[in-house]
């Protein structure tokens, strides 16, 4: 079973939905997601919010944040996350922006700086990690994507944890 089932399957078993904001990764996550028979159970759709417009459009993503911390920021993912979880009303949000490259980067914010965020709603759980990854823009994007699908997973088993200690 590979990491995009295991995560169907535990979503499913816990009665959890599933929705993605992607930036650096162009809708890859989701993607892998869908290639799993059985997706549509839990996983409610994904947004591709390449542009900043379409970040405060349809992610609410605070005019402000983009201007104090740039797009590809802590903050900035942890808007998306929510922003796409409430809209698609998921349980689960997950936010995704970056630098995949090969160029746009700064000495600030070089190529392959990625911010990953999960949030879980009903359990109040918020994460936003920061990440530094090498090679080509493909590439980048791969390890933004394995990242991503195992921080999800870890924090699902989290949550399978919580419940388990409260029986």
């Amino acid at each position: 079973m590979n990491l995009e089932e295991v995560i169907i399957n535990q979503l499913i078993q816990k009665h959890l939905s599933l929705a993605t904001a992607e930036s650096c990764t162009g809708g890859l996550i989701a993607h892998r997601l869908t290639n799993v028979s059985g997706a549509s159970t839990v996983f409610i759709g994904g947004i591709v919010a390449y542009s900043n417009e379409v970040k405060k459009s349809l992610l609410d993503v605070l005019e402000s944040s983009l201007i104090k911390y740039g797009a590809v920021s802590n903050t900035v993912a942890l808007e998306m996350a929510l922003g796409v979880s409430k809209r698609l009303h998921s349980n689960i949000g997950v936010g995704i922006t970056g630098i995949a490259g090969p160029t746009g980067g700064t000495p600030e914010k070089p190529v392959g700086l990625v911010y990953i965020s999960v949030v879980v709603l009903p359990f109040d759980i918020q994460i936003v990690k920061e990440f530094h990854f090498n090679g080509t823009r493909s590439e980048i994007k791969q390890q933004t994507s394995d990242t991503a699908l195992n921080l999800l997973l870890n924090i699902i088993n989290c949550i399978k944890e919580k419940e388990d200690s409260h029986e």
